[in-house]
């Protein structure tokens, strides 16, 4: 699931907008998640019912004090209903320190067996005292060309 496609970036000074749109965003005292997912034609089989997304993250502090990401935590559900837990420390193979007014941005991948499913999460972070704290990862979809699409 965990699998990096990109190398993580650092923001210093004011924060930017990244070049990818981000659709999905979520904060939480004062460290603000955007999520932009994109679906991987060139990685995926569909007639192997193999369907694979990157999805691009930035974290960002507006606090006031650094933070640094110790641990992730993802509920992966494909379009069947069938849900995945993933937990591990960092993300990429590190634990990044967020200065206030930076940002980290990374990229990884989650394949599925269906055309559509959903990623929800958080991250444990710790603020400059050691008090560990979640960061809510917004919930944000995975859609092929392949996906029924339908209204509720």
């Amino acid at each position: 699931m965990s699998k990096s496609t990109d190398q993580p970036t650092r923001k210093k000074g004011s924060v930017e907008k990244a070049p990818v749109p981000h659709m999905y965003e979520a904060s939480t005292r004062g460290i603000r998640v955007r999520v932009a997912a994109d679906y991987r034609e060139d990685q995926s089989s569909p007639d192997e019912n193999h369907f694979v997304w990157s999805y691009s993250i930035e974290i960002i502090n507006d606090g006031s004090e650094p933070v640094q990401l110790k641990t992730r935590l993802w509920r992966i559900t494909d379009a069947l209903g069938r849900t995945e837990e993933v937990r591990g420390p960092g993300v990429v193979g590190q634990t990044p320190l967020i200065q206030p007014g930076e940002s980290f941005s990374y990229t990884s991948g989650c394949p599925l067996k269906t055309p559509q499913g959903i990623m929800v999460g958080s991250y444990q972070m710790s603020d400059e005292k050691g008090r560990l704290f979640d960061v809510a990862i917004p919930a944000f979809s995975l859609d092929s060309p392949f996906a029924r699409r339908s209204l509720n």
